[in-house]
């Protein structure tokens, strides 16, 4: 038996060992993409093949911890109702046997070419980096073609997950990287048949420009374009928190500018949040035959108190958030949820016109575990607006300050923390709450805020109070439990 598929069936003795316990767990999600058993985090080599949606993704099966990562794969045709694919790729030649690490997939001649970063680890932890690809006809089985790119002078052995991409002719590829100096940086490649790839040089960070001393590592680079802007989306790793920025262990986000593919230069401006919750990191996007610029990214941060998780005990960790459609509006990128996440709604809307006075108020037609609910037409004179779902998380919004905030028990010592960002004014707000997650869009997607959360099992209510007079208008919905097949 060779060592990938000695590896396969390990994966699916582990899945079919923890089954039981893994589907017991209260705090299992409704709608969202989980691991079968063990650790989920980046979404992996997004894309529309064929008319169905693929989502591949970084996979340890074995633990509620990370290792020799494999890529796991969900495939659909609506977003709504997902299939469990076969394993795409296991960490069994030389050059990946530490993991097959984050990458994308691109299209070409009807085919699937995907690019992934093969980690090796001798004894002593010393890391060496491939950029690998495989190709794929039909998706599912890949053929390993192995590195395609090798790791270039001036960056460290940190130089990882590769973007792929088509324009003007040629292909281009992007590289999260390290250098010597230890600045994050975003390196780029050109080739002109997917096989063979020039080094262009740096195109941000790596110690110069405006992302000059902006921390130590740069992951998951996605460069595309939206509107009449390029858009590169990465995760630095090294930034210190600033005010109300950069408050988790990592980031991510995106700087804003033009792509001069002629030139391989990228002139752009400063970074800009893309979350402002708690868990939201390694964002990876696609675009569909609709013309939409999609995006999926790992509900978590690494190194953010992992092993604390409630789920542990029941043998899995980790979630995707929502798929979300990207928009640029004054410069600014925008996320909302995709339209097919209405074809979870159950039955019509429960619709309730409101108007609080100093007070606090449950109402019995709005509460659950799983469910989505909007707020709109608000109107606030003074004072502050408050939101809590089950007895786990808080949003508020405070008008004289000119903040929203998400608050939350920590799952760690029970300590109350928060995340906030500057909103003028809070005209809406979408929540879509999923037993143990919530993702809150602000007026359309100015702002969103991304969270684990972790209620008591029987509480799925939710509470309303304001500091002075507040009058809004909420529509609910309860959301399907989807099967993951």
């Amino acid at each position: 038996m060779s060592r990938d598929e000695q590896l396969r069936r390990a994966a699916y003795e582990e899945m079919e060992k923890h089954k039981d316990v893994v589907e017991k767990d209260p705090y299992r999600l409704h709608y969202h993409l989980m691991p079968t058993v063990g650790l989920l985090n980046d979404p992996n080599g997004f894309i529309q093949f064929k008319g169905t949606y693929h989502v591949y993704y970084q996979w340890m099966p074995f633990k509620t911890g990370h290792g020799a990562k494999f890529w796991g794969h969900y495939s659909s045709n609506d977003f709504v109702n997902w299939t469990h694919e076969e394993i795409a790729l296991t960490p069994s030649e030389w050059y990946e046997k530490n993991g097959c690490y984050s990458g994308s997939a691109i299209e070409h001649d009807g085919k699937i070419y995907a690019y992934y970063t093969g980690n090796v680890k001798d004894e002593e932890g010393n890391r060496e980096t491939y950029q690998c690809l495989a190709i794929s006809e039909e998706s599912l089985h890949f053929d390993k073609r192995g590195p395609v790119v090798h790791l270039p002078d001036g960056f460290t052995a940190h130089f990882r997950d590769p973007k792929v991409w088509e324009q003007d002719g040629a292909f281009f590829m992007v590289v999260g990287a390290q250098t010597r100096e230890l600045k994050g940086a975003v390196a780029l490649f050109r080739s002109d048949d997917l096989e063979n790839w020039d080094y262009q040089g740096v195109l941000t960070g790596g110690g110069e420009g405006r992302l000059a001393d902006f921390g130590y590592m740069f992951e998951c680079p996605d460069l595309f374009p939206l509107g009449e802007r390029d858009i590169l989306i990465f995760s630095p790793q090294g930034i210190e928190a600033s005010g109300m920025k950069y408050q988790n262990v990592y980031q991510a986000g995106y700087v804003a500018g033009q792509f001069d593919s002629a030139t391989g230069t990228f002139e752009h401006g400063e970074f800009e949040e893309l979350d402002r919750g708690f868990d939201f990191y390694a964002p990876q996007t696609t675009l569909d035959d609709k013309g939409r610029r999609i995006l999926f990214a790992w509900m978590s941060v690494p190194d953010q108190n992992e092993q604390d998780h409630p789920t542990i005990e029941h043998k899995w960790l980790h979630t995707m958030t929502l798929p979300r459609e990207l928009k640029l509006v004054d410069g600014k990128v925008r996320q909302v949820p995709l339209e097919e996440m209405e074809d979870l709604r159950v039955g019509p809307a429960i619709q309730v016109n409101v108007e609080l006075n100093r007070e606090t108020r449950v109402l019995k037609a709005v509460k659950g575990k799983a469910f989505e609910m909007e707020i709109t037409d608000l109107s606030m004179t003074e004072g502050w607006f408050d939101l809590t779902v089950g007895d786990g998380i808080r949003f508020v919004y405070s008008s004289g300050e000119q903040t929203v905030t998400l608050e939350r028990k920590s799952y760690v010592n029970g300590v109350v923390e928060k995340r906030q960002c500057s909103v003028k004014q809070l005209n809406s707000l979408r929540v879509f709450v999923d037993t143990s997650s919530i993702e809150v869009f602000v007026n359309e997607g100015e702002e969103t805020f991304t969270a684990r959360f972790y209620p008591s099992p029987n509480n799925d209510t939710v509470r309303f109070e304001t500091s002075h007079q507040a009058v809004f208008t909420i529509r609910k919905w309860d959301l399907k439990h989807v099967n993951l097949k």
